[in-house]
């Protein structure tokens, strides 16, 4: 028996560990190059504290076994609490509001639901497809750029019935400027030594000033339902505000309900956003596959705005999609700890408190899984998702602490896909070569 004490780890620095050895601007890449280099489990040094990555099935399985571990809100979490809260995001299990508002708010992500949001996602895509279809036909288009649009705007008219408008301007809402900017400040924070962050006075005076203006917006958004009363509205904020939760009987507080609805703008825009970027990318290199969903599309859709029965349809968009979020999970990575002493497949020891931090996009490549061939896009993998492991394929996460909006961004996805391959011909004009951005 091993213990995690002595797992392999790269070159050190002396008090800085193994920090200068990570790319701040892709640590979740150095991540992974470290994984191929020292195998399926190792440690970092950070200073003040170690972490122990983990990419294989095997080693997943076992951490993934909800009665032994359980999500850690880790020190880039801790940091966005300053504006997530106790919201379902950056909550740990064992607080009371993370219960109570997973209760309430499951009825709002069930297929049920998505029948009830599918109009409004029609409405933003086709502000989308009408921006593409305006331009000039040699003009280019910035993919990541307009998905982030589309996708926000999606998560506000569905979530609260607030229309950022983000096709009518240049730049992005000001809500979003600040969001992306805590969020920057929130993984910085992590990066730095005690003393540097004590100097960042600007910085922190900066990070402050965005986050009153987030809570501003939000709290005005619930007051002013609060005050128009409930007019039938079937969305987040309409379920949050009526909701009881069934066993407790407790409704959510308003501050709750705000933390929850930053919660939602920031994990449900980037992430969907991303995965489109992702599957557009893959398409653009793969002219076979894009051929077969063109096939799809022609004869689920023909010249239809998308019905819901529709959607639920396309079957090989949905399996391009599970394929780009196997290849670059858009949320790539989650921590837990051992809830008591206990042992990673009878090769480990592990202590109670220990954590270990699944790296997904590792995970996803895992030969003795995927095959040979784990690195090629090959949506094929999902015609029947029955034959894949359940602890090989975690875009979502994992258990009771799994991304709650699954459904919601998978038919906005396969939507929003559907509807660009029925209007657009995609052509890589400049042979591009991916480059992965990073946010926290």
């Amino acid at each position: 028996m091993n213990h995690i004490e002595n797992l392999p780890q790269p070159k050190s620095y002396g008090p800085l560990g193994n920090l200068p050895g990570i790319d701040k601007e892709k640590p979740v890449q150095s991540f992974m190059k470290h994984a191929r280099e020292l195998g399926p489990i190792y440690q970092l040094q950070f200073p003040g504290r170690v972490s122990t990555f983990i990419s294989n099935a095997r080693f997943a399985a076992e951490i993934c076994d909800e009665t032994r571990f359980d999500k850690k809100v880790g020190p880039a979490l801790q940091k966005v609490r300053a504006f997530g809260g106790d919201g379902l995001f950056t909550s740990g299990t064992e607080e009371p509001n993370w219960k109570k508002a997973h209760n309430i708010l499951l009825p709002s992500f069930s297929q049920q639901a998505m029948k009830g949001y599918h109009e409004k996602m029609i409405d933003l895509a086709s502000q989308l497809i009408q921006k593409w279809a305006r331009l000039n036909p040699n003009e280019e288009v910035d993919v990541p750029d307009d998905m982030t649009r589309l996708t926000l705007d999606t998560i506000g008219l569905c979530g609260f019935n607030y229309r950022f408008n983000s096709f009518y301007r240049e730049d992005s809402h000001p809500f979003i400027e600040k969001m992306v900017r805590a969020l920057d400040e929130s993984m910085s924070q992590t990066q730095r030594l005690g003393i540097q962050d004590k100097l960042m006075v600007r910085s922190k005076r900066q990070f402050k000033e965005d986050i009153d203006y987030m809570f501003n917006l939000v709290d005005q958004l619930i007051e002013e339902r609060k005050q128009a009363g409930d007019q039938g509205e079937d969305d987040l904020l309409g379920h949050m505000l009526k909701g009881k939760d069934p066993e407790t009987g407790e409704a959510l507080d308003d501050e709750n309900i705000r933390f929850q609805i930053i919660t939602f703008l920031i994990a449900g825009h980037e992430t969907t956003s991303g995965l489109l970027s992702f599957a557009m990318y893959y398409l653009l290199k793969h002219p076979d596959k894009l051929q077969k969903a063109y096939e799809e599309v022609d004869e689920v859709l023909g010249d239809d705005t998308p019905s819901y029965k529709q959607v639920k349809q396309l079957k090989y968009v949905r399996m391009i999609l599970n394929e780009a979020l196997r290849l670059w999970p858009t949320a790539p990575a989650f921590s837990v700890y051992a809830k008591e002493d206990t042992t990673l497949d009878g090769e480990y020891e592990v202590e109670k408190g220990d954590t270990f931090t699944l790296l997904i996009p590792e995970l996803h490549r895992d030969t003795t899984v995927w095959g040979d061939n784990a690195e090629e896009f090959n949506p094929e993998r999902f015609e029947n998702p029955a034959s894949i492991p359940h602890h090989a394929y975690k875009p979502f996460g994992n258990g009771q602490r799994a991304c709650i909006g699954q459904q919601f961004a998978l038919h906005e996805a396969t939507l929003v896909l559907g509807m660009v391959l029925q209007h657009f011909d995609l052509e890589d004009h400049t042979d591009y070569e991916l480059d992965v951005k990073e946010t926290l």
